[in-house]
């Protein structure tokens, strides 16, 4: 019996104490944490820079050498690989037929200048006769003497002009280099039968290259177009030697947009003294541009890319606002952007898709 009431004693002094801890113990209550946003200013101002695009390098000048004339491959000086300069001989043809037309007009012309002389000097003692003794000579002699001096003249300048045109074209069968440059191709060899009309796999017989000076030529997006430095100078590098940076000029820009790619053909000049670079090369290239007066820079991160779209989140009145947006240049951690948006408009600069069009910011 004793026990029986130390137990109910114990039980209710276990009770009554677990009663006093949850009465003294706090009401636990989760805090909301808001979200911490940053805010920019947009600026106007045009951000220079620079952009990197791909471009080819091409030889300087580039010529493929085909026959003027029919005829039989006599000579070949060079081969590929030869070093040339301007004038010098490459090859030489053999047409017989074209050399005997030009010895024959020669002789022709020949003819035709003796037959003026002579007319000339009848008519010019005719002439002399008349004027000594005026009456020996009749005005229709005379006449007839000036035409005949008149019409061998007119026949000699037309044996001159063809002996002069198949010259040219007997000096077709020397074939000379047009400019200093190097031999990149040979499709032919001694003995071959070449021609206009004759085709050696649609294959010229030489090809000549410059490859002391170099074009590279690239191609730049419409965005960007508009902001190249003059003159500016570019750095380039190319695969073939990594870690090695070589230099040019800006010196030509088409000055129209390509139809398909929207771009515009830009050609760098290279010294190339060296001969390290080699046309057909692909390069990087690092080109400076301007920067656009009329564009707002924010910052890169403020730019918002779905799929659907770009924009930047405008906050005015604790109120979000969607701007869509076009990028322009990049710098560092900056960007320009062209919408609807005016110099000193807060962004937010920690913008995601997550946050909503018209919602309160506090």
């Amino acid at each position: 019996m004793k026990n029986m009431t130390a137990n109910w004693m114990m039980l209710g002094l276990v009770v009554a104490l677990a009663a006093c801890h949850s009465a003294a113990a706090p009401e636990y209550k989760p805090v909301a944490h808001e979200r911490q946003y940053q805010f920019a200013k947009v600026v106007q101002q045009p951000l220079s820079g620079s952009i990197r695009l791909p471009g080819t390098l091409e030889a300087f000048q580039k010529v493929s050498i085909y026959p003027r004339v029919n005829g039989f491959v006599s000579r070949i000086m060079v081969d590929r690989g030869s070093r040339v300069k301007k004038g010098q001989v490459l090859l030489v043809l053999e047409a017989p037929e074209i050399t005997q037309q030009f010895y024959a007009a020669k002789s022709k012309y020949i003819q035709a200048a003796a037959m003026y002389a002579a007319s000339k000097d009848n008519y010019e003692r005719t002439i002399a006769t008349a004027d000594e003794t005026p009456g020996t000579i009749s005005a229709h002699d005379l006449e007839l003497s000036k035409a005949r001096m008149l019409g061998d003249s007119a026949l000699m300048n037309s044996e001159q002009a063809n002996f002069r045109a198949r010259g040219a074209m007997r000096d077709y069968l020397t074939v000379t280099a047009p400019f200093d440059g190097v031999i990149t191709e040979r499709n032919i060899h001694p003995g071959a039968l070449v021609g206009p009309d004759t085709k050696v796999g649609d294959k010229p017989m030489l090809m000549l290259e410059q490859e002391d000076k170099l074009r590279l030529v690239l191609q730049v997006p419409e965005i960007y177009s508009g902001q190249l430095m003059g003159q500016s100078m570019v750095n380039f590098s190319v695969n073939a030697m990594p870690g090695k940076v070589f230099k040019g000029a800006v010196s030509r820009e088409a000055g129209t947009l390509n139809d398909r790619y929207r771009s515009e053909a830009v050609e760098v000049d290279v010294a190339n003294t060296s001969r390290e670079l080699k046309p057909g090369m692909y390069a990087e290239i690092t080109m400076p541009v301007n920067g656009s007066a009329a564009a707002l820079v924010v910052p890169a991160s403020a730019v918002v890319m779905s799929t659907e779209k770009k924009y930047v989140i405008v906050v005015k009145d604790h109120r979000t606002q969607w701007v869509d947006v076009q990028e322009g240049n990049h710098h560092n951690d900056s960007t320009e952007v062209f919408g609807n948006l005016k110099a000193g408009d807060e962004v937010m600069v920690n913008a995601t898709d997550e946050i909503k069009d018209g919602i309160t910011i506090h």
